[in-house]
C-alpha cells in the first residue's frame, strides 16, 4: 500500500502485465442514483466533483478493474510496467476522489493518443541538473509527468526529513494528473505538501481575451487528526478544460463566467468552447471571474505566481511555448512543476499540528450555515466522502468514455468484459 492509499483506503494492486489480463471479468455496478450527494456550487449535481449520480446508461466499474485496465493500456503503448502502475495509481486516485476530469477520462486523449503521436515519451528519463541539501532541479525529457513528479516529491520529502524543508523544480515534463496526489505524499509523511504546475495557454489575463496562462493549480495538503487531511487541489482558473470536457460528455452547457469569448462576454456553448479554446477564440477566466469587481485580478495574480515558479526557477518554457505546437506541428508541451515539502516537526510536534488543524476544520464546519444550506464542508471532505462511496460502488462511466474504452480494448486486443 502506498502513501496515497493510506490516506483514502486500499486500492487493490494493479501490478500485472498485459498477458495476465486476458479474459478477465470486470467488476461493475449498475444502478439508479443513490448515496451521498456532493457538489461544488452547481445545480447540475451529476457533473461536479464528488459523488456523481449514475443510471443504466452510466454503469459503474470497480476501482481495481479501472486500475488494472489502465496499467494494461499503458504497458500496451510502451510504458514499463512499473511506470504504468504509477500513472494508473494517479489516475485512479482522481476517480476515487470524484475528480472525474483527471481520471480515466484523460487516459486516451492526454496520454495514449499523445504517445501514439510521438509528442509524449513513454520511456521516462529523469536527469538531475542541479542539487543542493534542500533543493534540486530536474529535467523530465518529455516523459510521463506522473513518474517524474512522484520522483520529484520523493526527493523533496527526503530533503525535508533531513533539513526541515525541501523543494524540487522540474522542467520538460508533461501533464501530471491531479496535483493533490503529490501533496498527499508529503502529508502522509507528516509534512505539509505544496505543488503547482503550468499548463498550455487557456486562461486570459484580467481585462484580456487572449489565452496566455494555463489553469495552473496551486495545491496544498496538511495532515489533521481527522479521517482525512486538509486537501486543497484546484486550478487558479474559475474552471479548467477537464471539467468542461465532463460537461461535453454529458452534452450540457457550462455555467456562466467560466469562459470568455473574443467579444469579452461570457460563453456557455460547451462543444464549441472546447474547439475555440484550442484556436484561441475563447479563453478560461481566472478565479474570481471576468473583472476586478468580482475579484478576477486575484486569481490572475495567483495563476501568474504558479507560472513563474514553474518556469523561472528551472529555466523552463512558459506561456505560448507550452502550447504543444511549433511551426504548425505538434510538439511536446514541455511543462514545468514545483514541489515543496515542509517537515512539521521542525516547527512543532506533529500531534499538536494535527490537533490544531482539526480544531480549525471542525470549527469551520460547525459555524452558522446560510439559510437553506444543510452542511458546511472543508477542503478534502468531499473527496473523502467520494472515496468511501466509490470504493464500495465503483466509478460511473458515461457514454463518451465508454466509447474511448472500447476503442482502447480493440486497438490493444484486451479481453475485458465491460458492460458496454
Amino acid at each position: 500500500m502506498n502513501g496515497i492509499q493510506e490516506a483514502v483506503g486500499s486500492i487493490p494492486s494493479g501490478s500485472t502485465n498485459r498477458d495476465t489480463m486476458k479474459h478477465r471479468k470486470c467488476g461493475v455496478f449498475s444502478f439508479s442514483a443513490y448515496g451521498i450527494m456532493v457538489v461544488r456550487g452547481s445545480e447540475n449535481t451529476s457533473l461536479e466533483r464528488g459523488l456523481a449520480m449514475t443510471d443504466q446508461k452510466n454503469p459503474r466499474i470497480s476501482l481495481e478493474t479501472l486500475e488494472r485496465f489502465m496499467v494494461d493500456v499503458l504497458v500496451g503503448v510502451g510504458l514499463p510496467t512499473e511506470d504504468a502502475e504509477i500513472v494508473a495509481d494517479v489516475l485512479v486516485t482522481a476517480d476515487k476522489f470524484g475528480i472525474d476530469s483527471h481520471g480515466i477520462g484523460r487516459l486516451k486523449p492526454i496520454y495514449y493518443d499523445r504517445i501514439k503521436e510521438g509528442i509524449l515519451n513513454p520511456i521516462t528519463t529523469i536527469e538531475v541538473l542541479r542539487e543542493g541539501p534542500t533543493t534540486a532541479v530536474i529535467d523530465g525529457h518529455h516523459g510521463m509527468g506522473h513518474v517524474i513528479s512522484k520522483r520529484a516529491m520523493e526527493m523533496a520529502i527526503s530533503k525535508a526529513k533531513e533539513y526541515g524543508m525541501g523543494m524540487v523544480a522540474v522542467r520538460n515534463s508533461s501533464h501530471y494528473g491531479i496535483a493533490g496526489y503529490y501533496t498527499l505524499m508529503a502529508s502522509n509523511a507528516g509534512m505539509i505538501g505544496i505543488t503547482g504546475t503550468n499548463a498550455r495557454p487557456s486562461l486570459a489575463p484580467t481585462f484580456g481575451v487572449e489565452p496566455m496562462l494555463g489553469t495552473n493549480p496551486l495545491t496544498f495538503t496538511m495532515p489533521s487528526d481527522e479521517e482525512f487531511p486538509f486537501f486543497l487541489d484546484c486550478a487558479t482558473s474559475a474552471s479548467q478544460r477537464g471539467r468542461i470536457e465532463v460537461y461535453a460528455r454529458m452534452d450540457k452547457e457550462i455555467p456562466e463566467g467560466w469562459v470568455v469569448g473574443n467579444d469579452g462576454q461570457s460563453r456557455t456553448d460547451t462543444h464549441a468552447i472546447l474547439r475555440d479554446l484550442t484556436t484561441g477564440d475563447a479563453a478560461l477566466t481566472p478565479l474570481g471571474g471576468l473583472s476586478e469587481t468580482s475579484g478576477g485580478h486575484k486569481g490572475y495574480g495567483y495563476t501568474t505566481v504558479v507560472e513563474i515558479l514553474s518556469a523561472a526557477l528551472q529555466g523552463g518554457a512558459f506561456l505560448h511555448a507550452l502550447s504543444g505546437f511549433k511551426d504548425g506541428k505538434k510538439v511536446p508541451h514541455a511543462l514545468g512543476h514545483f514541489f515543496i515539502a515542509i517537515d512539521i516537526e521542525s516547527f512543532t510536534s506533529l500531534d499538536a499540528f494535527k490537533k490544531t488543524t482539526g480544531d480549525i476544520l471542525r470549527a469551520l464546519r460547525a459555524s452558522k450555515k446560510a439559510p437553506g444550506q444543510e452542511r458546511i464542508y472543508t477542503a478534502g471532505e468531499k473527496e473523502y466522502l467520494a472515496s468511501l462511496e466509490r470504493t464500495k460502488y465503483g466509478v460511473p462511466i458515461g457514454e463518451s468514455l465508454q466509447k474511448d474504452i472500447r476503442e482502447l480494448v480493440q486497438e490493444l486486443d484486451l479481453d475485458y468484459d465491460f458492460p458496454f
